[in-house]
């Protein structure tokens, strides 16, 4: 029986990016069940005590961009530490994932596609113009999705994600839900891994 995992992520993260396509991998050497929820990051960080980039203290925004070389170095990548339209307002992009999840799309095959737009290939992921044409390079119809991405039922889903992610204790983006156990950022994929091979409970937290 195939297991689920709910992948929370914002096109606005580049570690989702990074982990992004690794995951997809993942899940289907796994043969997972994957329900993608994109959330916005600020209102995630504003509802558990994170702080949106440009509020952290110097010296985490500088290690951040350390981090980000080693992790293109490490894994062979070609990207911008800061796309020329980012940050954006990443509402309407998840809209459209949401769309295209209640329409049975390929979700992660999207998202391979949208993140690397962002991260590699510098496009404005607020316009809806460069959606359209993401959507239409996948095979979507892409009008009728962002019909759909800005109607009532997408905002829903949207606000039900943020409340997913706070109850099952997402903080941050990528996060992958595995039971109920949370595995926060890619660099934690193969700690995912060895749960999904070993079939282990989930860990939960120590009470004293």
């Amino acid at each position: 029986m195939s297991r689920r995992i709910d992948y929370y992520l914002s096109l606005t993260s580049p570690w989702a990016y990074l982990g992004h396509n690794r995951f997809r991998d993942l899940a289907a050497r796994h043969e997972l069940t994957v329900q993608v929820k994109p959330v916005l990051l600020g209102t995630v960080f504003a509802e558990t005590g994170g702080q949106v980039l440009a509020k952290r203290h110097p010296a985490r925004q500088r290690y951040r961009l350390v981090e980000l070389q080693r992790w293109r170095e490490k894994l062979g990548l070609s990207f911008n530490l800061q796309p020329r339209h980012w940050p954006f307002d990443a509402t309407l992009a998840d809209g459209l994932v949401i769309a295209i999840q209640e329409n049975a799309g390929d979700t992660l095959a999207f998202l391979s596609r949208a993140t690397a737009a962002v991260w590699e290939q510098e496009e404005n992921l607020a316009d809806e113009k460069t959606l359209e044409r993401l959507a239409a390079a996948e095979g979507l119809d892409g009008p009728a999705l962002l019909v759909q991405a800005k109607a009532e039922a997408s905002a829903a889903i949207y606000r039900h994600n943020l409340e997913d992610a706070v109850a099952a204790d997402v903080f941050g983006s990528p996060a992958y839900v595995l039971d109920g156990e949370v595995f926060w950022g890619q660099d934690r994929l193969g700690l995912l891994e060895d749960a999904l091979v070993s079939g282990r409970p989930p860990f939960r937290p120590e009470v004293a």
